[in-house]
């Protein structure tokens, strides 16, 4: 079967990919950033249990980070996947916002949170894992993928989307550790909640509205894929008699230019 001509369109599809950075990165630092201080003081949890919980979510986004660059690649693609993860971002700022603003799903004074508001703000997190571990691994390539790398062109647009995106990323780094932080502590934490969702909608607005501009490749699997195999495959065969004869190991012919180190039985 012949492969589909892709049509890059480059330049075309970049305020799209451009803005759903900017914003998705703007709704996911200012959301992030302050968690530690909303815990003890919105959650009156103790500094500790704060500080686990925060441990597990931001390990648990690291590690999701392999499964999600695992799923793009073998089975869904780089656009659905980063399609379902800027969602789940989104629904998991909304539930963080609505534990500040919805009495009800916080703790009041200095009472410990019941395990219902506990469920609810652990559902939020948990959505953020999951639009982490989608974003994480897919963005830059995503972006990339608008770019056709056999041309000079196409190069230079590789490179000025990098640049943009490193930009866009320090940009809502300033911002968020500067305005939204401020507006967390010193004005409101349902407001200073609410913004960073409504950053991550507009995230998703403009990623999906250029969705009949992008160059879409299809999965073709993962190297993470490859590399389980060799090492099934050697654990299964780890009791085999190995052969005397030493060239046997060696796939290169003995009389090739290309050269490899000898075999030897010592370290």
């Amino acid at each position: 079967m012949e492969k589909k001509e892709l049509k890059y369109k480059g330049v075309k599809a970049m305020p799209f990919v451009i803005g759903n950075e900017a914003f998705e990165k703007l709704g996911t630092i200012g959301t992030s950033t302050n968690l530690l201080v909303y815990l003890t003081t919105i959650f009156n949890m103790k500094s500790v249990a704060a500080t686990n919980v925060l441990n597990v979510f931001n390990g648990t986004c690291n590690f999701g980070t392999l499964l999600g660059a695992f799923l793009s690649d073998t089975y869904f693609g780089r656009y659905t996947t980063l399609g379902v993860a800027s969602v789940s971002s989104f629904l998991g700022m909304v539930i963080l916002a609505m534990t500040a603003a919805i009495p009800a799903l916080h703790p009041h004074s200095s009472s410990p949170a019941s395990p219902g508001q506990l469920t609810f703000l652990f559902a939020g997190f948990a959505l953020l894992v999951i639009g982490a571990s989608g974003i994480r691994p897919c963005n830059l390539a995503f972006g990339a993928d608008q770019f056709d790398p056999n041309t000079e062109s196409g190069k230079r647009g590789i490179n000025s989307f990098f640049n943009w995106y490193y930009f866009t990323f320090t940009f809502a780094m300033m911002v968020s550790l500067t305005a939204i932080i401020y507006v967390q502590s010193d004005v409101n934490w349902a407001v200073g909640l609410a913004i960073p969702a409504s950053l991550m909608f507009l995230s998703c607005a403009f990623f999906f509205v250029g969705t009949n501009i992008y160059v879409v490749v299809s999965p073709e699997g993962s190297p993470l894929t490859s590399a389980v195999q060799t090492f099934a495959v050697a654990f299964k065969k780890r009791g085999l008699t190995l052969p005397p004869e030493s060239s046997l190991f060696n796939h290169i012919p003995q009389h090739s230019i290309n050269s490899k180190l000898p075999y030897t039985q010592h370290l």
